[in-house]
């Protein structure tokens, strides 16, 4: 796991909740549309951190962002979570991992949360919405408001979305979502995104899943973007048209990652990534129609 030493927008903080580090994956089964002469170019540099040198899988992690500002405690976006019953996700399937022990090693219970903020309900973003107790999943953050994309809920809670791309997410609506609304903690955000108290914009970026939003933040003059799913590997700074298979609207996607590639070149955004490895951090840059990317 990375030892992160937390980042700086201005007078807020940020730090890295690790939950999972994966090695399991070639580059041309996550992108099936892959040229390999990509991997073959960028080798030296993804090396060892975010390509394997001997299996050439793809390096990547599953983690939460936790975000304090002057007023409040934050996360943003939450893992996979325990004991959830994923038996067609084999990856996430009654997972045990010490992610609230490492949130406490931060310096944060579960109450003392006030927000979580989610980029998309896939099941990697919203396990540790809810945790298991006497048999009935709850909350686990008892005092926060949960925050999420409207078209997401209303997708995710509907039969349309029992279709192939959505499989890995069976189940997740069910026990990560459900239980929140139920006990009256969840928030939406419309179609057009939006601001959110003083520091966060909400910025529509479907594609990935069908109401995805990106996450702005801004302090004191700087910025930075929680990119959620709009990419998942450094690969897809190089080549923003690459989606992953589990791209349910790839030209929506293509477009998404493109245009937010670019506000983080024009705005000078410190980038928080949900997948990428090492620090997870970085910043985009662009000369002419080629962008890149240095981590923090």
């Amino acid at each position: 796991m990375h030892l992160n030493p937390g980042y700086r927008i201005g007078d807020i903080t940020i730090t890295r909740i690790d939950e999972l580090s994966l090695n399991g994956t070639l580059p041309s089964r996550l992108y099936p549309k892959l040229d390999p002469q990509l991997v073959e170019e960028n080798r030296n540099w993804l090396m060892p951190g975010d390509l394997d040198p001997a299996s050439g899988h793809l390096i990547q992690s599953i983690h939460s962002w936790l975000v304090r500002t002057r007023h409040h405690t934050i996360l943003i976006d939450t893992g996979a979570g325990n004991d959830k019953l994923r038996p067609l996700n084999p990856l996430f399937h009654q997972l045990n991992t010490p992610w609230l022990q490492r949130l406490a090693a931060a310096g944060i219970q579960p109450e003392q949360v006030d927000y979580v903020l989610q980029t998309h309900l896939h099941v990697d973003h919203s396990g540790w919405n809810t945790c298991l107790i006497d048999g009935r999943w709850v909350p686990t953050f008892p005092r926060a408001r949960y925050v999420f994309p409207q078209r997401e809920e209303e997708w995710y809670a509907s039969p349309d979305s029992h279709n192939e791309v959505n499989i890995p997410n069976r189940g997740v609506f069910e026990d990560s979502i459900a239980p929140v609304i139920a006990a009256g903690q969840a928030e939406h955000i419309g179609p057009d995104g939006g601001d959110f108290l003083d520091n966060f914009q909400f910025i529509p970026t479907p594609g990935h899943s069908i109401g995805h939003m990106s996450i702005a933040l801004q302090s004191q003059g700087e910025q930075a973007l929680f990119s959620g799913d709009i990419m998942h590997h450094p690969l897809q700074i190089m080549a923003p048209d690459l989606n992953t298979l589990y791209c349910e609207w790839p030209e929506q996607a293509q477009r998404s990652r493109q245009r937010m590639l670019t506000w983080a070149t024009e705005h000078d955004a410190l980038v928080f990534t949900s997948h990428f490895a090492r620090s997870s951090v970085g910043h985009v840059s662009r000369q002419g129609n080629v962008f890149s990317w240095q981590y923090a």
